[in-house]
């Protein structure tokens, strides 16, 4: 077996040789696609659950934060394996990335156990702490839990991704990704309403959909990596923990896990500030999510194939593909979230009529997704930069960013307009934070550019 991956193995990556246009574009293209058809399987969802009732689309928000914090610990610790590999191959060190490798699918796992235990202890609890309404706690308990206890899919999946990320193979992902997403949306309406005389599982329906689906990516993505990835090795026999590569792992990946769990605390807080109002403020805020994943997750898919090619050329020392890849990206990043801004001030209403707004509904929300959309275009150059700083190994830049972001601007502005001007200029929060996001970012990439990149 180890024979037949020699013969594989190229002898110089892409990532250190294609043109980098070409590179990003390769790199990117499956990714933005995978995830476009995830972001159109977390509207279709929340379409069918909206039909449900209201309540039900409530609870569904709500856990939001929770299914958020779940993907913000994967995604985190996904970033740190993949810069440690990256890094690594573009050292040519096989064994540090073999060790990255597998160490990270050993964390991958532990971080499973605690979700499941979490959700099975805490779910309905989280739910009375936030409404005493009986119905959206007995949905959002039932979602959340299955959510919570099957999360190893989600978990797995995504450190597989990221393995075969690291090493330039994402149209596997794409794959796998846009599989798992069409048998969630297949699932949802059958599970749901009970079609083909399966029973009507209702809000659960839902989770078990997407359980299903992140279950059966994963395990296409085991088989790929195993059979399609020769740059990796993932035999897990005679497996002992290495310290180092953990200890690196999370240098890297655990600000970006606090960096991307803070989002859960602000969701999490500005649900509650909404809860002063209505409960239908709360399923605007989750709408408002749902449908901005149409326009984030391409940018996060450029952003996802970045990260390798800058992580890798910083180890082979070679400035000016770092550089070209990163103006490249911000182009393609403010590209895209410029399309999105034109969409949310053309067409809220017919936006907001997916999820059979009422009246009420689209009241309110009208003017939030034309105000939140404000800050698209800043939004776009941020997550570029962000992810350079967790490339170049800084993911603390990151985490300031973040922080100073969602905690300091988000949260104290939307309950200060909240207490002072009333609902509308809740939204308001979301503009004004990317405004200072943008500052701080360009600020600090200056520091890590003179720091990391210029003397290579």
């Amino acid at each position: 077996m180890s024979e037949t991956m020699d013969a594989l193995r190229p002898e110089e990556n892409k990532m250190g040789t294609m043109p980098v246009n070409k590179l990003l574009l390769t790199m990117s293209l499956p990714m933005v696609i995978s995830m476009l058809i995830q972001a159109l399987y977390n509207v279709v969802d929340s379409i069918f659950v909206a039909q449900i009732g209201e309540t039900a689309l409530t609870a569904v928000s709500l856990a939001f934060p929770i299914q958020n914090l779940i993907i913000a610990i994967a995604v985190g610790t996904g970033v740190g394996v993949n810069a440690l590999l990256s890094r690594s191959l573009g050292e040519k060190n096989q064994k540090g990335a073999n060790l990255a490798a597998v160490n990270g699918i050993f964390v991958f796992i532990l971080s499973y156990i605690v979700s499941a235990l979490l959700g099975i202890l805490f779910s309905r609890f989280y739910f009375t702490v936030q409404t005493d309404n009986a119905e959206i706690i007995s949905q959002g308990t039932a979602y959340l839990s299955i959510c919570t206890i099957f999360s190893f899919g989600v978990y797995l999946e995504i450190a597989l991704e990221r393995i075969m990320q690291s090493t330039g193979r994402t149209i596997y992902n794409m794959i796998t990704q846009g599989l798992g997403a069409v048998i969630n949306i297949i699932l949802d309406p059958i599970l749901i309403f009970g079609l083909f005389g399966l029973p009507r599982l209702g809000i659960a329906g839902a989770a078990i959909a997407t359980v299903i689906g992140q279950i059966i990516a994963m395990m296409l993505l085991l088989y790929f990596n195993l059979t399609r990835n020769p740059d990796v090795d993932l035999n897990m026999r005679g497996f002992r923990p290495h310290k180092e590569t953990i200890t690196n792992i999370y240098k890297v990946g655990l600000p970006s896990i606090i960096m991307q769990s803070i989002g859960s605390v602000m969701t999490f807080g500005v649900n509650k500030i909404l809860l002063l109002f209505s409960e239908t403020a709360v399923s605007v805020f989750g709408i408002f999510f749902k449908l901005q994943s149409f326009i984030f997750m391409p940018v996060f898919g450029l952003n996802n194939g970045m990260v390798p090619i800058v992580a890798y050329n910083w180890g082979a020392k070679n400035r000016d593909r770092i550089m070209k890849t990163i103006r490249s990206s911000i182009i393609g990043s403010v590209s895209i979230m410029f399309l999105g801004l034109i969409i949310f001030q053309a067409f809220p209403v017919q936006l907001l009529q997916l999820f059979d707004a009422s009246e009420h509904m689209i009241s309110i929300g009208v003017p939030a997704l034309r105000i939140i959309s404000l800050g698209f275009l800043f939004a776009g150059y941020c997550i570029i930069i962000g992810s350079v700083f967790q490339a170049l190994g800084n993911g603390v830049y990151s985490l300031i960013v973040s922080v100073a972001r969602q905690l300091l601007c988000i949260l104290p502005i939307a309950y200060i307009f909240a207490k002072v001007f009333g609902l509308h200029a809740i939204w308001y929060a979301f503009p004004l934070a990317e405004t200072m996001s943008l500052v701080l970012s360009t600020i600090l990439f200056q520091r890590i550019y003179i720091k990391c990149i210029k003397k290579l």
